[in-house]
């Protein structure tokens, strides 16, 4: 009996493990966690930033010397090698030795490169967690339509028992049940369309996770706005700080500037060092045995810059340090220009916020209240009834619509800036 326990728990534990390893944070941060993972585009940063580290290396260190073997002064009509006293066996070394500081000065330009990456990949990573966020509110609303729905839905069928029972007793008629029953019908029917909506959006954030598209993936109660409002000119410090692709900008200036340190180069003489020994034997003609020799010899490039082409290195550097700075501050334009128009928004929904809360959403429920109470008691006609619940839909869906959106352009402004908006 006790072997049967202990196969149960196996096959238990067997069958709970698979379902606890897949157990993983579902909240926004831990989506967009996820979605850096899996991201391909991240990965295929990654690996460019690893090539960058290793071109590093290549052409700036000193060139392979070059070995050269031979033989010189070679009698051509004999071919012998002891019949002349010059002839010998030469054995020589070369080496390239560029201009002092020329190769750490291309290494300066090629290492701008893996920082110019990291930039790409936090800006990626941006821009993930802004979609991501996006998506997330996106649904987060859908689903706050359809509860709201449903609730409209619950009210109908109060109002439908009341219209039912006044029918009954002849105080209505039998139009006010059908029209109950019709609305009825048009809600439940938004709400299928509205989990369809609701579907498709889980879908799309699933697609950023690489997984099934029907995972279910839970999110948060709509919260009332709290944040604080942070102004222009100081969303425009953050994002010089910490907006990558700002900082990209400004890393394409410096590596414009070093392009042009390194062209100044060019200017400068390379040299060439080379040693060269020659083993000479006995001439059978003197009959001497002759020394070997040694040479050396040393060359001088000399810059003559043909048709300005060095003079032209130097000026396409300093032409793009121009355009590069250019960019940066029209890329600042544009985002003082986005932080006005989202500051501007959220200042308006939080403003509405408050006027739903305080007044419209209370206002529309005693509304609600008032007029089913009064065609209970013959006070008022249906229609009324029926406009108060309607009322009382749009303004809960209007505030969850406003909340969101409330969200979503503090995640705009967290995109923008390249920070958390605490």
């Amino acid at each position: 009996m006790n072997r049967y326990k202990l196969i149960g728990l196996l096959l238990i534990l067997a069958i709970s493990l698979p379902a606890f390893a897949q157990s993983q944070d579902d909240s926004l941060n831990g989506l967009i966690q996820q979605a850096e993972k899996v991201n391909p585009s991240l990965a295929m940063l990654q690996a460019q930033l690893k090539a960058a580290r290793e071109n590093i290396q290549v052409g700036t260190h000193l060139p392979d010397p070059v070995a050269n073997l031979g033989l010189m002064n070679v009698p051509t009509n004999s071919f012998s090698l002891n019949q002349e006293a010059m002839t010998g066996k030469v054995l020589g070394v070369a080496q390239a030795i560029p201009f002092p500081g020329s190769l750490k000065a291309k290494a300066a330009v090629k290492s701008m490169d893996t920082l110019i990456i990291r930039q790409q990949i936090a800006d990626l990573v941006n821009q993930i967690q802004e979609q991501v966020s996006e998506l997330y509110y996106n649904l987060q609303e859908k689903r706050a339509d359809v509860g709201l729905t449903k609730e409209s839905l619950d009210l109908l069928k109060q109002i439908s028992v009341v219209a039912k029972r006044k029918f009954e007793v002849k105080t209505a008629s039998l139009q006010n049940v059908i029209e109950v029953e019709v609305q009825k019908t048009r809600l439940q029917d938004k709400i299928e369309t509205l989990k369809g909506e609701e579907s498709t959006l889980q879908a799309k954030l699933n697609g950023f996770l690489l997984r099934n598209d029907s995972v279910y993936i839970p999110t948060e109660r709509i919260v009332p706005i709290t944040h604080e409002y942070v102004k222009t000119d100081s969303l425009l410090a953050l994002a010089k700080e910490n907006r990558p692709v700002l900082k990209e900008i400004k890393l394409h200036e410096t590596k414009a500037e070093l392009m042009q340190k390194e062209a100044k180069y060019t200017f400068y003489p390379n040299f060439k060092v080379g040693v060269q020994y020659t083993q000479r034997g006995f001439n059978r003609v003197s009959g001497a045995d002759y020394k070997d020799l040694l040479g050396v010899a040393v060359g001088v490039t000399i810059p003559i810059n043909y048709g300005g082409n060095k003079t032209a290195k130097v000026n396409r550097a300093r032409f793009q340090q121009d355009a590069f700075s250019q960019q940066y501050q029209h890329s600042l334009q544009v985002l003082q220009q986005h932080f006005g128009a989202i500051n501007s928004q959220m200042s308006a929904l939080k403003k509405r916020e408050k006027l739903l809360t305080t007044t419209l959403l209370p206002q529309a429920l005693q509304s609600y209240q008032a007029a089913l109470a009064d065609y209970q008691v013959n006070k008022i006609d249906f229609v009324n009834v029926m406009r108060a619940e309607d009322q009382i839909l749009k303004v809960k869906t209007e505030l969850a619509n406003i909340r969101t959106s409330y969200s979503k352009n503090l995640s705009k402004l967290e995109f923008l800036s390249g920070t958390q908006l605490n």
